[in-house]
């Protein structure tokens, strides 16, 4: 891919590029929706990756193009602008974020030529839109001479995203992104950026599956489930649901300072922190069954109380729990569509995959894909 894309920006610009870095998905085997509430997450790097070749021009303009778009789009360094320029989310608007955004934190950058390719499945919930932020970040620092840490990337690419595009996500995406550890899932502390890595178990595989159902995170409930939070948390005292306990959590509501909706939406994130840190320790302990379990009751948890999956989703992990060797099957980012995420016994995945297509194509007409995958490395430089 990296010839093609060296050939495609050369094929654009007349020149070759002088620069390669890349910066793949990711996938959250738990800890949904308590990233942004200041709690744990359980994410790996996947397979997946956004490629970004650049070269430095002698002007003040970013031109950027993608193979798997058509047209370049052009805009100049000195032109701030506050928000994304169209609504739809163009996607050119995460690059012309993420420059606004280094800018905005008085690093200095040079025009440049960029372009790009991909492989993370857009709208799937493996992260594509972070994984076009850190590498562009990336990109744009390395034409500039500049280097920065994985985590303040990764909260630059965060800030991009929640000021220019519109969605007010959390660390994890970026993060886990910009830092994910080869071989290893993390537990991510998404208050102190604490990453631990540990290994999977033996014998066990990660399997993707893509609902094939869409949805854009600015025009879902994603951002309406973020406000919830932030009120519940606000009504109870603290500044994130992270320091709030379930007992915490029951008093209040016997006292009527939450309404019914707003103790369901806690009690999954109260409850999913905990999940998540038990979920890592099945990992230390290569516990496979019991992390299986965990995946299952988050599932439950953000159907019932978050209620942030649907019907293909819910399909897709009731499916992939009744085949042999799955151990545990959830939806995993943000939800409304996407991707489920399963542990399956190595001895089982080669059938796997095929059986869960053909029993998804019986209940939905939609273009689904089943990706295994292994932890993979966080962004860095691409050879050209």
């Amino acid at each position: 891919m990296n010839q093609t894309l060296a050939a495609y920006f050369q094929a654009t610009y007349g020149h070759p590029a002088t620069i390669g870095v890349r910066a793949p998905g990711r996938v959250n085997l738990i800890g949904e929706h308590t990233d942004y509430n200041d709690g744990f997450c359980l994410p790996m790097a996947i397979e997946r990756e956004v490629k970004v070749l650049a070269a430095k021009r002698a002007d003040q303009l970013i031109r950027v193009a993608s193979m798997e778009q058509v047209g370049v789009a052009t805009f100049a360094l000195s032109t701030a602008i506050a928000k994304a320029s169209d609504p739809r989310q163009q996607w050119t608007d995460y690059v012309r974020g993420c420059a606004q955004i280094l800018l905005a934190e008085g690093i200095t950058l040079v025009g440049c030529d960029l372009a790009l390719t991909g492989d993370v499945p857009l709208g799937s919930g493996l992260s594509s839109s972070a994984a076009l932020e850190v590498a562009v970040i990336h990109a744009l620092l390395a034409v500039a001479g500049h280097t920065l840490s994985g985590s303040v990337i990764a909260t630059l690419g965060q800030r991009a995203e929640n000021r220019y595009v519109g969605t007010n996500c959390g660390i994890l995406d970026q993060l886990s992104s910009a830092c994910g550890v080869l071989g290893q899932p993390m537990l991510m502390d998404c208050r102190t950026l604490a990453l631990t890595p540990a290994p999977l178990p033996a014998g066990i595989a990660v399997v993707i599956a893509d609902t094939g159902k869409r949805r854009g995170l600015v025009d879902s409930a994603y951002n309406e489930r973020r406000q919830q939070c932030e009120a519940g948390a606000a009504a109870l005292g603290v500044s994130h649901l992270r320091d709030v306990t379930l007992h915490g959590l029951w008093a209040a509501a016997q006292a009527g300072t939450l309404s019914a909706q707003a103790l369901r939406r806690c009690e999954h994130v109260v409850a999913e922190n905990g999940r998540t840190q038990a979920a890592f320790a099945c990992l230390q302990a290569g516990d496979a069954p019991a992390l299986g379990q965990l995946m299952d009751q988050s599932h439950a948890d953000l159907r019932d109380k978050f209620e942030v999956t649907c019907p293909e989703l819910d399909t897709m992990v009731a499916l992939a729990r009744a085949l042999p060797g799955c151990l545990g099957s959830r939806m995993t980012g943000a939800g409304f569509g996407g991707c489920a995420v399963s542990l399956v016994s190595e001895q089982h995945v080669a059938a796997f995959g095929p059986a869960l297509t053909a029993a998804y194509r019986q209940h939905f007409d939609l273009p689904v894909a089943v990706y295994v995958t292994k932890p993979a490395a966080g962004a860095g430089r691409l050879a050209i």
